[in-house]
Order: structure tokens, then C-alpha cells, then sequence
């Protein structure tokens, strides 16, 4: 049920994400989702798992890697993470000013993750190291350019989010959006965490 009806702090549910049918099942309708976007990287992450030795007399990993670039692009990452975390709490508190700062932090963050990783991946290129240059290539660049694509949507999602609601405030309808919004950023991260364990930090081993 779309609510038109104005809010203040005072009548503003503790729950707002929920506090309607259209927001439990948007809710519920995530977690479902979810469950498919696990199973796709957990696949991404085996292949790569099974791939990434076969560099075809290519560059290794720990030739390739430079880990105090990717270093810096986790701690960004993990930062927007916190950002969208104050978002939420400011929406809960129905201060939308607060929460479109915290949410456009976070979106700048995560467009300056993005740069990074794009500019990684031209690095890699001038070295050698191509989608089509060994089979590592391939399992490489199809994980972590799948989360570069997730980060990439995730980064339209908020943006949109941000300037179609920006007249219309904080309501019951929107509130679940900007809430779901911020748990695919969580996810985004957490899917970053591996990546980086899996595929940096076992990779310079």
C-alpha cells in the first residue's frame, strides 16, 4: 500500500522498512534474491578456485597483484558499508537530510571503489593479463568483474533512489527502497571480503 500520509518523527514507526505489506514483501522478496546472488558467486568462486593456477606461462598471481592498491579499495569499500549504516539509522530517526548526505557519501565511495577497480583491471590488461589470455584470466576477470558489475548497479540503484525521492522526502513508501538499497550495499561488501581473502590475500601465498 503506497502511503502518501505525512510524517513526523513523533508518529514515524520504529520499523519503518516494515511497517507496511508492500515493505515486508519487498523484504522478504530480497532475501529470495539473495539466495540466487549467493549461489551465482559461490559458483564464480569455485571456478576461480579451480582456475587460478592455470595461467597458460602467464604472469602469477603474486606477480600480478598489487596488494596496496587493492588494500586501499577494501578500506573504501568498507567504508561506505558504515556510511550506509548512518543512512539507516538517520532514516529510522526520519531525518531525510541526514540520510540523503550519508547515502550520497556512500555513493561516492562506492564510485571511487569503482574507479580503482577499473583502473586495476587496466593495469592487468597492459600487462598481459587479459579476459582471453589463460583460463586464470578468464575466472579472474569473470568474479571480480561480476562484483564490479553488482557495485556498478548498486551505484544506479542508490543514485536513483537519491534524486527521484529528493522532493518527495521520507514515507512509508520509499523508506523500505532506501532500506533494501542499503542491504545489497552490505552484501556488495561482504561478497568483497572473500574476494579480497580468496583471491588477493591467497593469491600473494
Amino acid at each position: 500500500m503506497h502511503s502518501e500520509e505525512k510524517l513526523t518523527a513523533e508518529n514515524f514507526p520504529a520499523s519503518p522498512e516494515k511497517a507496511t505489506l508492500e515493505g515486508k514483501n519487498k523484504f522478504l522478496g530480497f532475501w529470495l534474491f539473495l539466495g540466487g546472488e549467493t549461489v551465482l558467486f559461490a559458483s564464480l568462486f569455485a571456478t576461480y578456485l579451480a582456475l587460478n593456477n592455470s595461467t597458460a606461462g602467464g604472469k602469477t598471481t603474486q606477480e600480478l597483484f598489487d596488494l596496496g592498491l587493492v588494500f586501499a579499495a577494501t578500506m573504501i569499500l568498507l567504508t561506505s558499508s558504515l556510511t550506509s549504516v548512518y543512512a539507516m539509522y538517520h532514516m529510522k530517526n526520519f531525518n531525510f537530510k541526514k540520510m540523503q548526505l550519508w547515502m550520497g557519501i556512500t555513493w561516492l565511495l562506492g564510485l571511487a571503489f569503482l574507479i580503482l577497480e577499473i583502473y586495476e583491471f587496466l593495469h592487468y590488461i597492459h600487462l598481459g593479463h587479459t579476459f582471453t589470455s589463460s583460463a586464470f584470466g578468464s575466472a579472474f576477470y569473470t568474479l571480480v568483474g561480476t562484483h564490479g558489475a553488482h557495485v556498478f548497479f548498486g551505484l544506479l540503484w542508490i543514485g536513483t533512489l537519491l534524486i527521484r525521492n529528493m522532493r518527495r522526502g521520507l514515507d512509508l513508501y520509499n523508506a523500505p527502497k532506501f532500506y533494501v538499497a542499503s542491504l545489497y550495499w552490505h552484501f556488495i561488501d561482504v561478497v568483497w571480503l572473500f574476494i579480497f581473502t580468496v583471491v588477493y590475500l591467497m593469491g600473494m601465498v
